[in-house]
């Protein structure tokens, strides 16, 4: 019997529809370059109107690899330390910089007061992994050592990122836990990448529908991963569905659409975080698709979605 994919919001399906081709699913390794350019377009003003300093810096990389850029903004004026965001872009692993997605974390950071750092890791097929997660994990590390002098406080740093991004920020939190490296304050992971198996029911549901289905899905692995996708030795700081112990980490906010490829592993990632002991709070949004928030920020569910996502973060750095 073949599965009957959940429909969409009928808010968002307007969004969808009116996207046309650009919102056509099925992404292959040869669309990549394109995908590459798209995401250099954007230049948002990362002052805020002069909201935030800016500052760039280029921290040590991984043992033999080259440096890596971070990027930081700081709230103008600011002397006492003040929590920070460290964002990981997203990208399907193989797309994005450190400028791609930040203006979500500025939004929080504007309403709460915090530090913002982006790291600029990487990308497959050219870098494979280890090297996405690596990079990103050393900025962690270089951040965590720097909080004075970014102007953030020490133990008070969230990981954050959507899609490739969560999924690697929720990598960066298990080696931090394993390597005995930065204490986080938490982890906020939206519609995280988790799974190289992708063979949950929602990504069977969503092959050839949303943004990002099936196709794009073990595109990104495969690119990732190679030959290795889908197999028995897949580490679990690639694909953090592979981990076999979620406990001791930092509490969790997880969202993801019901609409969309990613949700059932975010719900079994909640679950599993739950079954270790550990804190989560797990949100799926009906009929969202992947991304929604971005594509119609103005629609009902996303306002719900961003609005979500903010109280978490005000109740953490209540603590």
């Amino acid at each position: 019997m073949p599965l009957v994919p959940p429909p969409f919001d009928p808010e968002l399906a307007a969004c969808l529809e009116s996207l046309g081709d650009a919102a056509a699913p099925g992404f292959r390794l040869e669309d990549l370059d394109a995908a590459r350019r798209g995401t250099c377009l954007a230049a948002p003003d990362l002052t805020a109107g002069g909201v935030f300093e800016v500052s760039e810096y280029a921290v040590p990389g991984p043992p033999g690899a080259p440096g890596i850029p971070l990027l930081v903004c700081r709230p103008s004026g600011t002397t006492a330390p003040l929590p920070v965001l460290y964002h990981v872009h997203g990208g399907g692993m193989m797309a994005g910089t450190d400028r791609a997605g930040v203006e979500v974390p500025l939004d929080w950071a504007r309403e709460l007061g915090a530090v913002v750092v982006s790291v600029d890791y990487r990308l497959a097929p050219e870098h494979p992994h280890p090297a996405p997660v690596e990079d990103v994990y050393a900025g962690l590390v270089w951040t965590a050592a720097h909080t004075a002098e970014i102007g953030g406080a020490p133990r008070r740093i969230v990981v954050a990122g959507a899609s490739a991004g969560g999924g690697l920020a929720a990598a960066a939190a298990l080696l931090a836990r394993d390597r005995q490296g930065p204490s986080l304050l938490g982890q906020l992971l939206m519609s995280p990448m988790l799974d190289d198996r992708n063979d949950t029911v929602s990504s069977r549901q969503m092959t050839g529908r949303g943004l990002w289905d099936r196709t794009a899905n073990e595109t990104a692995w495969k690119a990732l991963l190679g030959r290795r996708t889908g197999g028995p030795d897949v580490s679990p700081y690639a694909a953090p569905a592979r981990a076999t112990d979620l406990s001791g980490l930092a509490p969790a906010y997880l969202d993801v659409g019901s609409a969309e490829t990613f949700r059932d592993e975010t719900v079994a990632h909640a679950s599993r975080l739950w079954a270790a002991g550990g804190r989560a709070e797990l949100h799926v949004w009906p009929g969202a698709f992947h991304g929604f928030d971005t594509l119609a920020p103005e629609a009902a569910l996303s306002r719900t979605a961003r609005a979500a996502r903010l109280d978490w973060l005000r109740r953490l750095f209540a603590r």
